[in-house]
């Protein structure tokens, strides 16, 4: 299905436990830079939370899956206004009792920054290898692997996988605050990272969780990014924080 955000057609897919009658909370899920929700560490961090009661709502977000939008034009404006507009979405669900957020790497970024802008309505976040370094790394004009002049920014730069990314990304990004986001946010988090996580270093993780009100931090031993040897623990950390908040 498609969750219009503007005129910009969101790819969504909304997946129920088993069975699926009655009211219950959701679980809203977004996938990292150059990302996308069938990503593996996606989808089954979706289907162990339908597996225990939670219904979740998986989104492709600009410029990304199957969402409208080009890649090198997405920014975290335009991320950020998309999951406001899915929370919005997932509000008026009929079904839905209370609401989370998680997000992998900028997704989770993105979750973090969502959740203290609807902190009345999120129940409770959880950042996945958060990519929250990326706003300060834009101001130093370290970014992506490269080294630019963050006061003369190039009008495009040279992503992963052979792709381009608007110069545009790096001049919004400058302006995000991710520490005022965290200090906004009152309600209970989980940090789940690898403590070998090659894109978002560790320490990342571990200040987002000492800066937080209430959070856990789960550090992964001798995972990466993407949780490529100790998925399963990963989908044990949030389903033992999820079940605490039934």
């Amino acid at each position: 299905m498609y969750i219009m955000d503007d005129g910009i057609r969101l790819n969504a897919k909304l997946d129920m436990p088993t069975p699926a009658e009655g009211k219950r909370p959701l679980v809203i899920i977004i996938h990292g830079f150059t990302g996308h929700m069938e990503e593996r560490h996606i989808v089954a961090v979706s289907q162990m939370l339908n597996g225990i009661g939670f219904a979740t709502l998986r989104v492709d977000m600009y410029g990304h899956g199957n969402s409208d939008g080009k890649f090198e034009n997405h920014t975290l404006y335009k991320w950020l206004n998309n999951a406001l507009t899915v929370i919005d979405y997932a509000r008026k669900l009929d079904f839905v009792t209370d609401l989370y957020l998680c997000g992998h790497s900028q997704g989770g970024m993105t979750v973090m920054l969502a959740g203290a802008m609807k902190r009345d309505v999120i129940k409770g976040i959880i950042p996945l290898s958060p990519a929250w370094m990326i706003p300060e790394a834009a101001r130093k004009g370290t970014l992506l692997g490269l080294s630019f002049d963050p006061d003369h920014i190039p009008d495009t730069l040279p992503a992963w996988g052979g792709r381009v990314l608007s110069g545009n990304y790096v001049r919004i990004a400058q302006t995000i605050r991710v520490e005022d986001a965290i200090d906004r946010y009152d309600g209970p988090v989980l940090i789940v990272h690898g403590d070998r996580d090659e894109a978002v270093p560790v320490e990342y993780g571990v200040k987002a969780a000492n800066r937080y009100k209430q959070c856990r931090l789960v550090l992964i031993p001798g995972d990466t990014h993407c949780y490529d040897y100790h998925l399963d623990q990963v989908l044990d950390a949030v389903r033992d924080w999820m079940r605490e908040k039934k």
